[in-house]
């Protein structure tokens, strides 16, 4: 009778442990396609004409009319989306460059290396910074440290991340001369050799959230029973510290960096436009001066597609780790 009961118990938690996942997943795809048909819709109301940023400003009305044709754009705005959305769902791309004239998923996976390089070594600098300091401000409560690593929040959180860029060029590159002033090195040592005053810039806006986040989080399990207890058994600090607290602190800090994803993603695109980087930012800004609608459709759609797996993928992981969060993130 209690082998049945247990049975029917697992049998209940994997259902709504499926439940759960099949919500997260329809909740995903309803983002990416209320993002995609946003996009589409909102980058028409913009002004300019492609047609006029291809003849030039003094066209003939006769030369607009055919090249409005040869692009689609004489059709009405609903057959431009269903066009587009077949494109979409059948070739997985949003059509050709009206500039470049090749495909805008070919134009994006050719910038996409440099940009996803540069986020995830702003993504690991972020964290093992935000880690340090939030460790030494909850070991060093009140003291000295730990008001001077408040500080930080309260002084960086207000500065844009592209003013903070310009200041790294002018005094690391112009003045110490360690690093490139802009654009990216030759081979393996010269790419992460260029990447880094641009990686430690988007890490320096992430910080001050995941330090405050991590520091509150610590604190609370510093000062939470189990620990008092693991103390009065004789357990050394350094193994409390990071067996323990540290592991029950993580949770809410993976949490917050999956909601900054977005954040990060569009700091990195003006990051690259500062710092002259051939990435997606780049792509994107051209892209918009030159109303390439294709490829601002693709970036604006892949940017969503990206935030919306890894939001879904640490929504999954905490889960995993606290089925108390689930639908919570």
């Amino acid at each position: 009778m209690m082998k049945s009961k247990l049975t029917l118990s697992g049998a209940a938690g994997n259902n709504g442990s499926y439940k759960w996942l099949a919500l997260a997943l329809v909740r995903a795809l309803l983002v990416i396609l209320c993002v995609m048909t946003a996009v589409f819709f909102l980058i028409r109301i913009v002004p300019g004409d492609p047609a006029k940023m291809i003849l030039g400003e003094y066209s003939t009305p006769e030369a607009l009319k055919n090249m409005h044709h040869t692009l689609g754009l004489d059709l009405s705005l609903w057959d431009q989306f269903t066009r587009f959305v077949k494109l979409l769902f059948t070739q997985g791309d949003t059509g050709n460059s009206i500039i470049a004239g090749t495909s805008t998923r070919e134009l994006i996976a050719e910038r996409a290396p440099v940009t996803l390089l540069l986020i995830v070594i702003a993504s690991v600098l972020a964290i093992i910074i935000a880690l340090l300091l939030a460790t030494v401000a909850a070991t060093h409560k009140d003291k000295l440290l730990d008001h001077l690593i408040r500080i930080i929040p309260a002084v960086t959180l207000g500065m844009p991340v592209f003013w903070v860029g310009i200041l790294f060029i002018l005094f690391f590159s112009v003045r110490l001369g360690w690093f490139p002033v802009g654009g990216i090195g030759e081979g393996w040592p010269g790419t992460l050799h260029s990447l880094v005053l641009p990686a430690v810039t988007i890490a320096f806006s992430q910080i001050p959230t995941l330090v405050r986040s991590l520091r509150a989080q610590m604190l609370e399990v510093l000062e939470s029973e189990f620990v008092v207890t693991l103390r009065a058994a004789g357990i050394p600090s350094r193994v409390i510290l990071f067996k323990h607290v540290l592991r029950n602190s993580a949770l809410p800090t993976l949490m917050l960096l999956g909601v900054n994803v977005s954040y990060l993603i569009g700091g990195t695109l003006v990051v690259e436009q500062v710092f002259g980087i051939k990435g997606i930012g780049s792509l994107l800004f051209t892209s918009i001066s030159n109303r390439d609608f294709p490829v601002i459709q693709g970036i604006a759609l892949y940017c969503a597609l990206a935030v919306v797996i890894i939001s879904l993928l640490i929504e999954i992981i905490s889960g995993w780790l606290d089925p108390r969060t689930k639908g919570k993130s």
